[in-house]
């Protein structure tokens, strides 16, 4: 099947019509029509229900959307191998939670260009369970995230352990109201044992997902948060936040995540790289 068959049916799916697709893709109504009329020849089921509401998937259309989905990033993938920059080697694609990428992959980042100048990066950010999914499809060689699933496949190593801490903005002599606090997504795992710890915590005023972002409201504002220990060390150490005496602390470890297939020389260079940026 041609790639670009896949590309039109995903742009369909994505536009909510054939019409919004041929615009999107530069191709008239009759090709993208065309197309994905002979791809529902091939797999022998309809793919669309068209109405004048646009284009909607049948039940074949949404089992083989994961499968036009995986062909084209695998594909686009492919071509990176082949097509390397002049003086590198091979390409290495890389994932990671939005939370993890300052500092850590810009460490990294920074290290590969150092220490593998013949290996090209392409990175990506998306939540953990998109990541995993890439990483068992074939389209992503190696993620970062927290609270590692086990796949059949796939292999996921311990990175770095680490604390999540709640702390607030000084002078501590200043009192903080409970809505002062800053509700930071940190995973399923961590809001769980949070609503464990203060079942008769309201809900947050403001939540935030992105714990840099959450860190620079507070440091403006003032309030309260749970934060990764080693990113707000200079913070605490400098007066600017402390520690909330006699607060519980929650586990948060990363991990590295890869193929069981992936290459091994090329593998240990990376997980070197990581651990360089967590040290």
């Amino acid at each position: 099947m041609d790639v670009g068959v896949a590309r039109t049916f995903l742009e369909i799916v994505k536009s909510g019509s054939f019409v919004g697709a041929a615009a999107n893709l530069n191709l008239t109504q009759t090709a993208v029509s065309a197309r994905i009329r002979g791809l529902e020849t091939q797999l022998d089921r309809p793919l669309f229900i068209r109405n004048k509401a646009g284009a909607k998937l049948t039940p074949a259309g949404e089992q083989f959307l994961r499968f036009a989905t995986t062909m084209v990033q695998v594909w686009d993938r492919a071509r990176q191998a082949v097509a390397l920059p002049p003086g590198r080697d091979t390409v290495v694609t890389i994932g990671a939670e939005l939370s993890l990428w300052s500092p850590l992959l810009r460490h990294w980042l920074i290290w590969m260009r150092r220490e593998c100048p013949d290996i090209a990066v392409s990175t990506a950010i998306d939540t953990s369970e998109r990541l995993m999914d890439r990483v068992q499809e074939g389209s992503l060689d190696v993620a970062v995230i927290y609270a590692a699933p086990r796949l059949p496949g796939v292999v996921a190593e311990l990175l770095f352990e680490e604390k999540l801490v709640l702390a607030r903005t000084t002078p501590v002599s200043q009192p903080l109201a409970v809505e002062d606090h800053v509700q930071i997504d940190w995973g399923a795992n961590f809001a769980a044992s949070y609503r464990a710890a203060f079942p008769d915590q309201p809900n947050a005023v403001v939540s935030i997902d992105y714990g840099p972002l959450a860190l620079d409201y507070i440091l403006a504002t003032g309030g309260s948060g749970y934060f990764r220990e080693g990113f707000i060390r200079s913070y605490l150490d400098e007066g600017r936040l402390a520690r909330v005496p006699d607060s519980p602390e929650f586990s948060y470890s990363a991990y590295v995540v890869h193929s069981a297939t992936a290459d091994a020389g090329v593998m240990e260079r990376i997980r070197r790289g990581l651990r360089a940026a967590a040290a």
